[in-house]
């Protein structure tokens, strides 16, 4: 019989040995990520965040209900691109150069800011990040942040993912590798059930490893595209719907109600699909530990081409610095960290998409590369109110939607907007006035000074690039016509 003093030690590495194994038995799975992107929805275009909407949209409000709601989240620009960047790299679209969309450049008497035509391979992508933790990725949609060798596939998500949507030279939109053919256009005109019928064939072969799987839809955006039967639904809701009214955002005409029937029905076609990808997480097994993620990549479109949805109460729409223009659906789910059917009224922005999901996912921070982003963790557990830093803004460019060159700061209940063509002022305050219709610059020029200096700083902070004057600006020359009520009705 060995002696006791040997016996003690070996019963200890045992008792080690087994607590170490359980340990090891007992650490959870990486959650997996789900990251819905809508392109062009607005704010009150969904049911969760406007009961009155025209629109019919259960699986998103459903999913609203699973998680917390943020009645204040925002893209970080007004436009596509800048966003989208925003999300892939944690930073300002400043800092990484894409400041409208791809490839943007409209002048007027400013002549536009340079704009990249794609994001550089320098930057450690949210999907490269979570890749190299160990997750397998998924992309199926529209990437508009370069072709070629700046494609998606070369970006944390693929290989093998190919360009196109059936027109020629087309390298917004890419897509997986399939044996089945595309749905038929007709059928299909936004790819939205393809997108959604590649997502559910790769959850189905993921039931183990864990994944981020990036759906960003071509809805709701121009051109509509919507099944017939589904126009014809909306159509006849649209009987009973308030008759079209317009307002007036400078030289633009603005809708002021929801009836378009098509945008309904595209609307209808990307929830049901979303519905889809839901269900193949509950057929799975995946529900309660996978985190859903749904936001647009900017506010509505109410000022142009066909002006198919409206924001109201919200002022203005996409390619505008107010809120109808940068206001988005902002919805998380995280099963285990979420409490269901919860809001949080904290402004936050899309760039703190990346250090959240990171920290979501048990990984550590990539401060040098989303340094821009705040992660959100506190506030999802409900253990913190505030983002802790101003929001920004910097669109150096003139939009097709009407809008002009601008930057814009959120602090706090106040935001001010600088408008670059004149260097006038715009001050509101959200909470009390959140249509944006009193400017109270003239009343608070101290708060316009401090809140100008912040955003000059961050300018200056983030390497902005400002518009310069446009030699060949025609003063007299006739603005570039809105499209004509006539015509927006009958979309």
């Amino acid at each position: 019989m060995p002696p006791i003093r040997l016996l003690l030690p070996l019963s200890l590495s045992l008792l080690l040995s087994v607590s170490a194994a359980s340990t090891h038995a007992a650490a959870p799975a990486r959650p997996n990520i789900v990251f819905i992107l809508a392109d062009d929805l607005g704010y009150m275009d969904i049911g969760a965040n406007n009961p009155h909407t025209f629109y019919e949209t259960p699986n998103i409000d459903a999913l609203a209900k699973r998680g917390m709601r943020f009645t204040q989240g925002y893209s970080a620009c007004c436009v596509c691109s800048p966003t989208r960047g925003s999300i892939m790299t944690g930073k300002y679209p400043p800092r990484f150069g894409i400041t409208d969309f791809i490839p943007g450049m409209r002048s007027g008497k400013l002549l536009s800011a340079p704009n990249a035509d794609h994001l550089p391979l320098a930057e450690t992508t949210l999907a490269e990040a979570l890749r190299d933790g160990g997750y397998a990725t998924f992309f199926a949609g529209k990437w508009h942040l370069g072709g070629g060798e700046f494609s998606p596939n070369a970006q944390g998500f693929g290989p093998g993912l190919t360009s196109g949507d059936g027109t020629k030279g087309n390298t917004q939109f890419w897509y997986p590798k399939s044996a089945t053919p595309p749905p038929n256009p007709k059928d299909d005109p936004k790819t939205t059930d393809r997108i959604v019928s590649d997502a559910v064939a790769f959850i189905n072969a993921h039931p183990d490893k864990p994944f981020f799987a990036y759906l960003p839809f071509l809805a709701v955006h121009t051109p509509i595209g919507a099944r017939a039967d589904l126009v014809a639904k909306y159509e006849r809701k649209k009987r009973s719907a308030p008759p079209d009214a317009w307002g007036r955002e400078r030289e633009r005409d603005v809708r002021l109600v929801q009836n378009h029937a098509p945008y309904a029905a595209m609307l209808e076609q990307l929830d049901t699909g979303l519905g889809r990808v839901f269900a193949a997480l509950d057929k799975n097994g995946l529900t309660k530990r996978t985190i859903v993620v749904f936001m647009s990549d900017n506010g509505g479109l109410s000022t142009s081409e066909g002006h198919p949805t409206s924001n109201l109460p919200l002022r203005g729409g996409k390619g505008w610095p107010y809120e109808g223009g940068t206001r988005v659906a902002w919805l998380v789910s995280a099963p285990g960290i979420t409490k269901p059917d919860t809001t949080c009224d904290t402004p936050v922005i899309s760039t703190d998409y990346y250090p959240t999901l990171l920290q979501l996912a048990g990984l550590p921070a990539l401060p040098a590369q989303h340094r821009d982003g705040v992660s959100l963790v506190p506030l999802l557990r409900r253990e913190s109110s505030s983002r802790g830093e101003p929001l920004y803004w910097h669109y150096p460019h003139y939009g097709n939607q009407g809008g002009a060159p601008h930057g814009a700061i959120r602090d706090g209940d106040w935001k001010l907007i600088e408008w670059f063509e004149d260097n006038s002022v715009e001050l509101y305050n959200i909470p009390q006035d959140i249509g944006e219709k009193t400017n109270l610059a003239a009343q608070h020029p101290d708060k316009v000074a401090a809140l100008r200096a912040k955003l000059i700083t961050w300018r200056q902070d983030v390497g902005a690039v400002m518009p310069t004057p446009n030699p060949n600006f025609d003063p007299d020359a006739k603005p570039e016509p809105a499209a004509a009520k006539k015509n927006a009705k009958k979309k």
